[in-house]
């Protein structure tokens, strides 16, 4: 199918790009990188009057580092990440979890805002992002707001974002130096979304330690007694502790789900802790 007749406009500031999503209020969608959007728009699945694409606006295309916080530009795109363009993501978890994103021809389009905001709960950047305890910046007519990524995605496809709001940026806090982290997910093939993902973060210097699985039904959900106990001990849990946490964190998963669930926690946890305990 072909798309519906709509405007499509490119702004050369933000404040136009606010200013043209709020002279349509209810008809009018953000165009990141159009790897979600582009087939919703083919399938009439989304039928705006009006298409902003924020891909070229300068203040959206930056990656900058502001009192210990790592601020990432919304039309920042995967294989930007992945490709190291940005001295500060080079050698991040961001940086791996970028290189396994889909193909490489969406990794060239798609955008980290774009992704959230489209909140598919078997996409990467929204369990990195929690797993992270990053913040999401939003901009509209009354100006911005910061949201943190746990209150950001409320379900499956749904979010906090009002009408008129834009994701502008993703606040990410700097790793320290001794930070260790893990990432694992199961896909049916290379590129697909995963049936299970697991993200973890231990930065001692902050005293954080979180661990967080996704491709849920709905926002990836923490395991906040694993994160604690791995901590602490340096230990890696044992496969009935995991899935202890996980019948809690996602009581729907059938005996199948849960064991590919319980497999990405352990090889996630491996790659943060290693053969060795955490020092």
């Amino acid at each position: 199918m072909k798309a519906a007749l709509f405007e499509y406009v490119r702004p050369a500031t933000l404040e136009e790009g606010i200013r043209l999503l709020a002279e349509a209020p209810g008809s009018a969608k953000v165009m990141g990188g159009s790897q979600s959007l582009g087939p919703m728009l083919n399938l009439r699945l989304a039928r705006p009057k009006r298409v902003v694409d924020v891909t070229a606006l300068p203040e959206m295309r930056e990656v900058a580092l502001q009192g210990g916080v790592i601020r990432i530009g919304a039309a920042v795109t995967h294989a930007e990440i992945e490709d190291g363009v940005f001295p500060l993501l080079r050698g991040t978890l961001l940086q791996t979890v970028a290189s396994g994103i889909a193909y490489r021809a969406i990794r060239n389009r798609g955008t980290v805002a774009g992704s959230l905001a489209h909140a598919d709960p078997a996409a990467d950047w929204v369990l990195t992002m929690t797993a992270l305890a990053a913040r999401i910046e939003l901009a509209g007519a009354t100006g911005s707001r910061m949201v943190p990524m746990e209150r950001f995605m409320l379900g499956a496809y749904t979010t906090e974002l009002a009408e008129g709001e834009l994701i502008s940026a993703v606040h990410v806090p700097q790793l320290g130096d001794d930070a260790r982290w893990g990432y694992s997910k199961f896909c049916r093939k290379t590129g697909e979304f995963a049936e299970a993902s697991c993200c973890a973060v231990f930065d001692p210097g902050r005293a954080f330690a979180r661990v967080v699985v996704g491709a849920l039904d709905g926002a990836p959900q923490a395991l906040p007694a694993i994160a604690s106990a791995v901590a602490e001990s340096g230990a890696l849990p044992s496969r009935t502790e995991i899935d202890k946490a996980l019948a809690a964190a996602a009581p729907g998963k059938d005996a199948i789900d849960r064991k590919l669930m319980t497999a990405a926690v352990l090889r996630c946890l491996e790659q943060a802790v290693g053969k060795e305990k955490l020092q």
